[in-house]
């Protein structure tokens, strides 16, 4: 088998006068005991030649690793977690533009600057135990979660690229401390909440609640929604675009998972519509498409080229809505006076300059009383109708109606028997059918 191991320190062959082996110029150097000769593994140098830590074991078990393809050099994972990350890992991830800004913040948030430090193939349980423990100083459960799934990604690609033997985020122990994921089950609005809620929305806004009632629109969908795109003729709306926010910048982009559909439009909401636009009448916004950067290429510069779209609501000005400043001025400021959450705390604010001051309202977080408790209230009134789930699946968008079925199932309505009496007739369709009265029945009773 191929594969050997060299004394550094003596000669190989013998004095020719004395017989004896002869010190080598290294004598005393370094590790006394070299492997080498085995096809695809460096050399590598060692104090002992026996014992578990020698060359002889290093050796069997290379050749042994090496002959199965299972070798893995551990020098090679011999940098940083955080040098792996910068140079290996983030260069290889794909995705669109709002995703990886998302994917970076969390990463370069809790993840560099609690564990970056040490080395790739120096991380193992005991460092997970310590890097969860200081996680859960800093994030909340979802945060946390959603952190320890991209390490152990990273840590994945590190076994795949050779770089180390595993990725230690498999191991339950390593687990250990790990929030649970928040139970977030979804709630509708009763109607008095609802219309609560919308009559303390500027009326230029008011009209987003029913669409978020009235076909599920996500809130980007809504701040996306072009005139154009609704056709009441064949009563639908076509759900085509939405407005995400890039860094500071606003785009056009496919609605969520890149998927268009249509959703029926009720009369009421058509009305509605109607009556919208004849008080604010829609305005001409163009926003680039996809990504706001400075296109690099001629793909790039036909992918991301400027749209432009007449929407049905934007701001006074009549530019597009954005989502973290209307969510602040218009929806929590509704919230409250619906008494949905507490009043805003007041707060002093200094300016940099140290010579004004300013009074800031911080309201409570509120994420269980979103834009989306519109779209669960759309789900809910069709599900507690025994609207098809897989139709009410399409109009909301979802990948797969399982989805609908895990986020709404306990909006269906409880079973009340039906099942059971079509069963009983459909089986007395069959005269052949096992019923009490039958010789069948008879003898079972």
């Amino acid at each position: 088998m191929a594969g050997y191991i060299e004394d550094r320190w003596w000669t190989k062959k013998p004095d020719p006068k004395t017989g004896k082996k002869r010190k080598t110029a290294r004598y005393g150097k370094g590790k006394r005991w070299r492997v080498a000769g085995i096809p695809g593994v460096r050399d590598r140098s060692f104090e002992n030649k026996t014992g578990p830590d020698g060359a002889d074991a290093w050796l069997a078990d290379a050749q042994s690793k090496s002959k199965a393809g299972d070798f893995v050099d551990p020098r090679r994972g011999n940098l940083t977690l955080a040098e792996y990350i910068d140079d290996e890992w983030w260069p290889s991830v794909t995705g669109d533009v709002a995703t990886l800004q998302t994917v970076k913040g969390r990463v370069w948030t809790h993840i560099v600057p609690l564990l970056g430090h040490h080395q790739l193939n120096a991380i193992k349980v005991s460092q997970l135990r310590a890097y969860v423990k200081d996680l859960n100083k800093q994030a909340g459960p979802g945060t946390a979660l959603a952190a320890w799934g991209y390490l152990s990604s990273i840590l994945q690609m590190a076994v795949e690229d050779e770089r180390i033997t595993r990725n230690y985020c498999t191991y339950q122990s390593a687990k250990a401390g790990l929030p649970k994921p928040p139970e977030r089950k979804a709630r509708a609005w009763q109607r008095d909440r609802v219309r609560a809620v919308q009559k303390g929305l500027h009326p230029r806004f008011q009209v987003m609640v029913d669409l978020g009632v009235g076909i599920g629109l996500r809130q980007g969908e809504v701040f996306g929604l072009s005139i154009d795109d609704i056709d009441e003729a064949a009563g639908v709306v076509h759900v085509r675009r939405q407005i995400r926010k890039i860094g500071s910048k606003l785009v056009f982009a496919p609605p969520k998972g890149g998927k268009t559909r249509d959703v029926p439009l009720p009369v009421y909401l058509a009305a509605r519509l109607r009556d919208h636009l004849a008080q604010f009448p829609a305005t001409e916004v163009t926003l680039p498409w996809v990504n706001p950067e400075e296109p690099s290429s001629e793909k790039e510069r036909k992918d991301w080229a400027p749209q432009t779209h007449r929407l049905a609501v934007t701001a006074v000005q009549g530019g597009p809505l954005r989502r973290d400043s209307w969510n602040l001025r218009e929806w929590k400021p509704a919230l409250t006076a619906a008494g949905v959450i507490a009043e805003p705390e007041k707060l002093k604010q200094v300016s940099s300059d140290g010579k004004k001051k300013r009074t800031v309202l911080k309201y409570e977080e509120s994420r269980e009383h979103g834009f989306h408790s519109l779209r669960h209230t759309f789900a809910s009134v069709h599900l507690d109708a025994r609207e098809n789930p897989v139709a009410v699946s399409k109009w909301l968008g979802h990948a797969d109606p399982s989805i609908t079925l895990r986020i709404y199932a306990h909006m269906m309505p409880e079973a009340d028997g039906r099942g059971r009496a079509a069963m009983d007739a459909w089986f007395a369709a069959d005269p052949d059918a096992f019923s009490p009265g039958s010789p069948q029945g008879a003898k079972a009773a």
